[in-house]
């Protein structure tokens, strides 16, 4: 339970990082100390439910990803797929760090360099 109350807080944190910064391509005239690159090459389906669904779209959306939604059973479906490496620039190694693992928790492949 806690790690489950864990990981939704990190979501949402996430999800507030992606509203408060949002994700762009690296942009030379943009000062940026970190750099993470991200990919997904094949479709990938998780289950939503209410605002959880409709923030996780928005994050999608935000990184721009191809994200297609359904619903049915009382539940979302979020497909989703960046085929084309993106970069997301950030302001500190610590967030550069809580986006890998968020990108990796949600399956995309990560780049990130120290």
């Amino acid at each position: 339970m806690l790690i489950s109350k864990t990981l939704c807080a990190f979501a949402l944190v996430a999800a507030a990082l992606v509203v408060a910064a949002p994700a762009q391509a690296a942009d030379p005239t943009v000062m940026a100390s970190e750099i993470v690159e991200y990919r997904l090459v094949k479709w990938k389906t998780v289950h939503g439910e209410g605002d959880k669904a409709e923030k996780m779209v928005a994050t999608l959306k935000k990184l721009r990803c191809e994200v297609k939604v359904g619903s049915h059973g009382g539940h979302t479906d979020i497909s989703y797929r960046c085929a084309k490496w993106q970069k997301l620039a950030l302001k500190d190694h610590d967030a550069a760090h809580q986006w890998q693992a968020w990108l990796k928790k949600y399956g995309f492949e990560t780049k990130h360099a120290h």
